[in-house]
């Protein structure tokens, strides 16, 4: 018998501030929905009345009560796609509890930021701005910024997730060959979260796929790597100086998954004896990244401060996937994007 059936209250606790807007749109008009809003900044003033009620959590990970807290915690809603930051926190792996995390929510900015990326690396960009700077014409237009053009190139994607098969959709009109690695070959359609006209739930827009464990088979081929694998600890460090060294000098790379998945000192080192010809980061092993990071000051190299999922939608679209989910959690369906802590994904 589902939960809807019962008429039973289900009692929220949101750590995140939300409008009477956007409580409207979670409750969706059953009133047995009943939502208590803490902002991030008062999570610690929650009284312990309400912990014991709570039964789901809408949270960005910045505070988890531990299972003697919150007694009747049954789910849990993260805000973002990544849970590697919470994977420390006992109470996930409590066996009564679900986790869910934003995965498919962020993923039309990001595709648009790998394109972005793509261009920007392959039309010379680094090299065009430097000479701006300093106030110089390029002449040598055709031995310094001839273009990498994205018709008739190779794409790798490390991680063939929600984020993977969007930058690979966006990319696909372009003509472009599109080589992915995944950690389970098994699993070629998509079911987690995804908006509607999104990414690749089918799995029609790669042209060959490999198993991660053949990554280094894989690199030599592309023209641009994209990683959008998660972090876990299979994956840490999985961009070393070998991988680096196993793409082509004229290859570029793009990180916008998590900063712990490349070995910043073997992409330095990489960019400086030109081993691939740039690089693209918006993730860091460290966050804020420190003034006297020498990723700074690389040949070739972009960086921007962790900005690819950021939309001024962002909140809204979460909410629409937290009340989906809510809808099929009364129904007693299986939530979308439930991790399995055991793989960190």
């Amino acid at each position: 018998m589902s939960r809807q059936t019962t008429q039973k209250t289900i009692e929220i606790t949101s750590l995140i501030k939300l409008s009477d807007a956007q409580i409207a749109t979670i409750k969706g008009g059953n009133e047995n929905i009943q939502i208590a809003n803490y902002p991030r900044g008062s999570a610690h003033q929650i009284p312990a009345e309400q912990w014991e009620k709570t039964e789901v959590l809408l949270t960005s990970g910045d505070f988890l009560p531990t299972r003697d807290m919150a007694p009747n915690l049954k789910w849990i809603q993260m805000t973002f796609a990544g849970v590697d930051p919470i994977l420390d926190q006992p109470i996930i792996y409590d066996e009564a509890i679900q986790l869910t995390s934003a995965s498919g929510v962020m993923v039309s900015q990001m595709g648009e930021y790998v394109l972005m990326a793509i261009l920007m690396l392959g039309h010379k960009m680094p090299a065009i701005l430097e000479a701006q700077q300093k106030n110089e014409w390029i002449s040598n237009k055709s031995g310094m910024i001839i273009p990498k053009e994205l018709r008739g190139s190779t794409i790798g994607i490390v991680g063939y997730g929600s984020i993977g098969r969007e930058v690979a959709r966006v990319l696909y009109p372009f003509g472009v060959k599109v080589l992915a690695a995944k950690a389970d070959l098994s699993k070629l359609e998509d079911t987690g979260y995804i908006p509607e006209g999104l990414g690749d739930p089918k799995g029609d827009y790669f042209h060959r796929l490999y198993p991660i464990d053949a990554l280094l088979g894989m690199l030599p081929e592309c023209d641009f790597v994209v990683l959008t694998a998660p972090l876990t600890e299979s994956t840490r460090n999985m961009f070393s100086t070998e991988a680096f060294n196993a793409m082509k000098p004229e290859a570029y790379f793009i990180n916008v998954s998590r900063g712990g998945l490349v070995d910043e000192a073997a992409l330095i080192t990489a960019l400086r004896n030109k081993k691939i010809a740039g690089a693209m980061l918006d993730v860091f092993v460290e966050e804020p990244l420190p003034s006297k990071s020498p990723l700074w000051r690389q040949p070739n190299l972009l960086i921007t401060p962790h900005v690819s999922a950021i939309s001024p939608n962002l909140l809204d679209d979460v909410l629409t996937l937290f009340a989906v989910n809510l809808k099929r959690y009364e129904q007693d369906l299986p939530l979308y994007n439930l991790i399995d802590t055991r793989k960190g994904y």
